[in-house]
């Protein structure tokens, strides 16, 4: 694990799904002057990929410098069509790790590039776990996603800001963050009073640092732990740790997913329930449509929002980024929405309530788990192409030959 660089002086606000998280991100990047970046798993083609893209043109066509990456398997299926009317406009539009289908399939499913950042002007940046799609928005139904991302003003946008140029190196190599060159303001000037860090997981020298700070946060936790999280199936120390703070008289609040997208995520979180019941965790299910957040609250100070899932792919193989957060007045708002959820839309699983321990579910759970739990290291193991970032080459640069 690397250090995190804690700044102090941020202005943090809390958006809750896509109705909080879209209207914020499109608005500033309408009234962005210099700089559009913004990096996410998932663009579609619907209302809310639409409006994406609309903002993206205008930006660019009054002189913002826009840059938008997607991972080559989260977002697939977008069509030339829509790529090529923000290419032709001047926007820059990059693809992690492109492969073609083989037989219908995508084949790049492995360290996929699974976060959610969007900085303004580096002046304003948003992190989270909210996709670019309409399955965000409550009025898409019973499947819409519940889930949460931060924007975050201050210093730590300079972080974030620096954090993505490096990212964008390779295929904008004159690409540089302005604020290097910028003197910082004096603190007196700094828009709030939260201390808060960007902490990231990749390949390479970042491979543990978000579990890291989640288990030290649990350790550490003395009162109450609140932790919402779709994919739900960490290896047995960040386990244990839970059950640790339990037995000490913390109360730990679980809120995982009972009506999931894919079952199977809340099949193999159940394999886990009698083991953390047992040592007092109180477990709950949220029932009112798909969990798809990553946050956590501890003592009421200390939390987590980003794109990272508590499984072996974001834990593991995904790239991700969360940002840590030590500030009482945002922990406070982000406990009292999940103690929301708690009373108003989800079970509370008890050990005489949790899926039945039948002899077929112990075997089928005993490989789930050992499975799960060594599949990272299978993967690693498996030949595969270092992943590359690829940006998409406009039609007339495509036409003339030219290299973007």
């Amino acid at each position: 694990m690397t250090a995190v660089a804690w700044t102090s002086g941020n202005s943090l606000e809390l958006l809750e799904n896509g109705e909080a998280f879209f209207p914020a991100v499109f608005d500033a990047i309408r009234a962005a002057q210099r700089s559009v970046v913004l990096e996410t798993f998932i663009i579609f083609e619907d209302a809310v990929g639409r409006e994406l893209q609309r903002a993206a043109i205008e930006a660019a066509q009054r002189g913002v410098r826009v840059d938008i990456t997607v991972d080559g398997y989260g977002s697939a299926d977008l069509t030339a069509e829509f790529i090529d009317a923000m290419t032709s406009a001047g926007v820059a539009f990059h693809v992690f790790d492109p492969r073609p289908k083989r037989l219908g399939m995508r084949t790049n499913l492995f360290r996929r590039l699974h976060r959610k950042i969007v900085v303004i002007d580096d002046a304003l940046a948003f992190v989270g776990g909210i996709n670019f799609s309409a399955d965000h928005l409550a009025d898409y139904g019973p499947t819409a996603k519940q889930d949460y991302a931060v924007s975050i003003r201050g210093p730590l946008v300079e972080h974030i800001a620096r954090f993505e140029a490096q990212i964008l190196q390779p295929v904008r190599p004159r690409f540089s963050w302005r604020g290097l060159r910028r003197k910082r303001a004096p603190a007196a000037d700094e828009p709030g009073d939260s201390a808060a860090a960007l902490v990231v997981r990749d390949n390479d020298r970042h491979k543990n640092d978000i579990e890291t700070h989640y288990r030290i946060g649990l350790r550490a936790a003395q009162r109450e732990i609140f932790i919402a999280n779709a994919y739900f199936f960490p290896g047995y120390r960040f386990l244990r740790d839970l059950r640790n703070a339990a037995k000490r008289g913390v109360r730990v609040h679980l809120i995982l997913q009972g009506e999931p997208d894919m079952p199977f995520a809340r099949f193999v979180a159940t394999m886990l329930y009698d083991y953390l019941l047992s040592g007092g965790v109180h477990i709950y299910e949220y029932c009112e449509r798909p969990l798809h957040g990553k946050v956590a609250t501890m003592d009421g100070v200390w939390s987590t929002v980003g794109s990272s899932n508590l499984d072996p792919l974001s834990l593991a193989l995904n790239l991700e980024a969360n940002v840590l957060i030590n500030d009482r007045e945002f922990s406070s708002i982000l406990q009292q929405r999940l103690e929301a959820l708690i009373e108003n839309h989800c079970q509370l699983m008890r050990r005489q309530t949790a899926p039945r321990r039948k002899i077929q579910r112990v075997l089928v759970g005993v490989f789930v788990f050992h499975f799960l739990r060594r599949f990272p290291s299978w993967a690693g193991w498996l030949p595969a192409r270092k992943p590359e970032l690829r940006s998409v080459p406009a039609p007339m640069d495509e036409q003339a030959g030219e290299q973007p």
